[in-house]
């Protein structure tokens, strides 16, 4: 719905065109000519179950993220992956009997009770052992995760696929050597087509067709938290089971210092060091997946400003230079970052925020100190570190996630939450998926998820986006404004994209002559009737500046286009290769102080459309072109768009950009150092007071569930200061919503070649 409110329209000039050399590189996106039919769809590829620090099973994960019905925000797609490491718990086992299937009933102990995912391993019926360096005492002794993945997850997953006609695989959070956490999978083996036909059992027991031993063997040889030796075997020593050797074709591997005989692997000791060595055998992890996995793995860094900088002795965050490095090593695998993190309802949005790290005795901020509009920094700021990423011409993209482990002081079928959304509740991305008439499987997800031809949105601002740009020259080459409206108003509605010479979408490049103009069309859907939010009452946020908005209906205030220009790849070891975002951001968000490295000073938002210069396209759909004048050298055009104008006390500034998400953040905040006296109280920084009183306010200790009617009044669990309610936890994010689409290209003949889409 389009809002009543006004704002002005944000003036800005187009920047002069620059000019810049050019790069020769290998390409790894996908062209504009020729392309399969295909459709955006939404998905989530970062959440937990039992198998790692989740709360539930896998069955009711699955269940939460795709049903459509008693949980009517489910996915087109989804990718289980908790973290790599062990567990003691068997995720495999049911809560209840609405989960339970032939192959998989519910499990009961000796004594007649349900063992449900809390159950151990080993206190399982039958009781299931741990295999390889084992730790921990019977019967809570922990399995590693690649057998977790090999024997039990895998195959649950894959029966849940056939059994629900449902694109659902594995994936891993990895716990990265040298930093903190990314999403990832090899996805080689898993869901084969003969699953299609499959005659599914009618009793207990499923023996899979496919498998995830590639996967399974990645985490094994290189998740910084599987410290097992046993190479993927009963024992350690043993030659019963997997063998795996962990080398890499080219690399040193067992002449290298940090290699393990016994593990045959690469065992990096802690201590002075320990980042590098680190990001060293996280390099080399790429390599063994480009080397034999090339096309069917991926690898995006996950929350990665959460933990900070890197800390060359430990193990935190990625500065610029690492995902530079990673893209170097392996671009088509690792091909974009997960910006815009999960944790969206907890004390500390994203779970980021201000001191949250120690590093070497000093509690250090999250990079950019909390996240901004639910997003972190480095995909939030303007001119930051994404855009000196697409600055260079690299194929990275930006991707959003749910991070689902529970509900934090609710129960797991409560629709309140103090901590996580459900996959596809509140965050999504959609990805073009080109799977013709053919079912979704996880290649063609894998390949839509490569291709940058996503967007990824929150509180569901908008669900559906034609953005299209399209060269126009002077005379016979002429394009009107309203020939490209037209194309973005058919991709929109029919909920693909553009297949038009002279024309590109996001993660495509659209080459022209010099002295072309661009004609960037936009259309999207602000859908009518309300989103998932169980809250009724008005926007907080938006009462500071007089605007009377349900939380559960949200509406498309604004959407930015943001224009920057492409100079080349950066050369490792130059002076604008490396660098880490500044510490403090919060107190004082300077570009000045971001070092080259970390910037694009060229980008900047071109035009800001609204309800005085979008148009009404019909069932939902608004669209909106801007003219970028005679281009002499190559830029790019991304968008992003918000439910709050301009000016909204301490969420958006003057110009519509993010503010720090700290001000509805209850957590305390950690001293500088250990015993210094600047620490926070919890609630300390909270400033937007939430006000309305409702009729239907469920007390804390009453589950609230789906089809209950909306909260109409500020909820119990909301925190209170000097004897009013506040905005936090998840009023907070259903307040600030935010949707984020990856560029399209636009490489100018004789300027610089955009080196990293083809």
């Amino acid at each position: 719905m389009q809002t009543a409110f006004r704002k002005n329209q944000v003036a800005l000039a187009v920047a002069a065109a620059i000019g810049g050399g050019t790069l020769a590189a290998t390409p790894v996106a996908a062209t504009a000519a020729g392309k399969a039919q295909g459709q955006y769809v939404s998905g989530d590829f970062h959440n937990h179950t039992t198998c790692s620090d989740g709360s539930i099973s896998m069955q009711k994960l699955v269940k939460k993220s795709t049903d459509k019905i008693d949980t009517p925000w489910g996915l087109d797609w989804f990718v289980q992956a908790g973290h790599g490491g062990s567990g003691n718990r068997n995720c495999t086992l049911a809560e209840d009997a609405s989960l339970e299937t032939p192959a998989y009933p519910l499990v009961y102990s000796g004594s007649g009770e349900l063992q449900g995912p809390t159950t151990t391993w080993q206190s399982s019926n039958p009781a299931v052992q741990p295999k390889g360096l084992v730790s921990g005492s019977a019967p809570n002794q922990r399995m590693w995760r690649w057998q977790s993945l090999q024997e039990f997850q895998y195959p649950i997953v894959e029966y849940l696929n056939a059994q629900k006609d449902l694109p659902l695989f594995i994936g891993v959070e990895t716990v990265v050597p040298g930093h903190e956490h990314t999403s990832m999978s090899v996805i080689t083996g898993q869901i084969p087509a003969e699953l299609d036909n499959a005659q599914l059992p009618g009793s207990a027991g499923y023996v899979a067709l496919g498998d995830a031993n590639a996967l399974a063997q990645w985490e094994y040889c290189f998740d910084r938290n599987d410290t097992d030796t046993g190479r993927g075997n009963t024992t350690v020593g043993s030659s019963e089971g997997n063998n795996w050797n962990c080398s890499v074709p080219g690399s040193l591997n067992e002449a290298d210092p940090n290699w393990n005989s016994t593990a045959q692997k690469l065992m990096p000791a802690s201590g002075s060091g320990a980042g590098e060595r680190g990001h060293a055998k996280t390099l080399e992890a790429l390599k063994w997946m480009a080397a034999f996995h090339p096309n069917t793995s991926y690898y995006a860094p996950a929350h990665l400003e959460r933990a900070g900088p890197f800390n060359p002795n430990g193990n935190n965050g990625f500065n610029v230079e690492h995902l530079r490095n990673f893209n170097n090593i392996a671009p088509n695998i690792v091909f974009g970052m997960e910006t815009q993190p999960g944790h969206g309802a907890s004390d500390a949005r994203g779970e980021y925020t201000i001191r949250r790290n120690n590093i070497g005795g000093t509690n250090v901020d999250s990079a950019g100190g909390t996240t901004w509009g639910g997003t972190g920094v480095y995909g939030a700021q303007v001119g930051g570190v994404w855009d000196a990423l697409l600055g260079e011409g690299r194929n990275f993209w930006f991707f959003a996630s749910s991070d689902w482990h529970n509900r934090g002081s609710f129960g797991p079928d409560d629709r309140r939450t103090t901590q996580d959304f459900y996959p596809g509740e509140y965050q999504r991305d959609y990805v073009m998926v080109r799977n013709g008439n053919d079912k979704l499987r996880p290649q063609s997800i894998v390949d839509g998820l490569r291709s940058g031809n996503s967007f990824a949105t929150s509180g569901q601002l908008i669900d559906r986006l034609g953005f299209i740009a399209c060269a126009s020259y002077p005379g016979p080459g002429y394009r009107p404004n309203a020939a490209v409206e037209a194309l973005a108003i058919a991709a929109a509605k029919q909920n693909t994209d553009v297949d038009k010479s002279g024309c590109a979408t996001m993660g495509e490049k659209l080459v022209v002559r010099k002295g072309a103009e661009i004609v960037v069309s936009v259309v999207v859907r602000d859908p009518d009737g309300h989103n998932y939010s169980p809250y009724s009452f008005p926007n907080p946020s938006l009462l500071q500046v007089g605007i009377d908005q349900a939380l559960n209906a949200p509406e498309l205030d604004h959407i930015d286009l943001i224009r920057g220009m492409v100079t080349g790849y950066r050369t490792p070891g130059a002076e604008d290769y490396a660098g880490a975002w500044p510490n403090n951001w919060v107190s004082n968000p300077d570009m000045s102080l971001v070092p080259a490295a970390a910037k694009n000073t060229s980008a900047a938002v071109i035009m800001s459309f609204n309800d005085a210069s979008w148009a009404d396209a019909g069932n939902e759909f608004l669209k909106m072109t801007y003219r970028i004048p005679a281009v002499s050298a190559s830029q790019y055009v991304r968008l992003r768009g918000s439910n709050l104008p301009p000016s909204v006390p301490y969420e958006t500034d003057a110009d519509g950009n993010p503010l720090a998400d700290i001000h509805t953040n209850a957590t305390a905040v950690n001293p500088s150092v250990s015993g210094g006296n600047d620490a926070i109280a919890e609630n300390a920084n909270l400033k937007i007071p939430c006000t309305t009183t409702g009729s239907n306010v469920p007390d804390n200790g009453a589950t609230y569930t789906e089809g209950s009617a909306p909260i109409d009044g500020c909820p119990a669990h909301l925190p209170t200061v000097n004897g009013r309610k506040m905005l936090a936890y998840d009023v907070a994010a259903w307040a600030d919503l935010w949707f984020y689409s990856n560029p399209i290209y636009v490489q100018v003949a004789g300027s610089t070649v955009v080196a990293g889409v083809k």
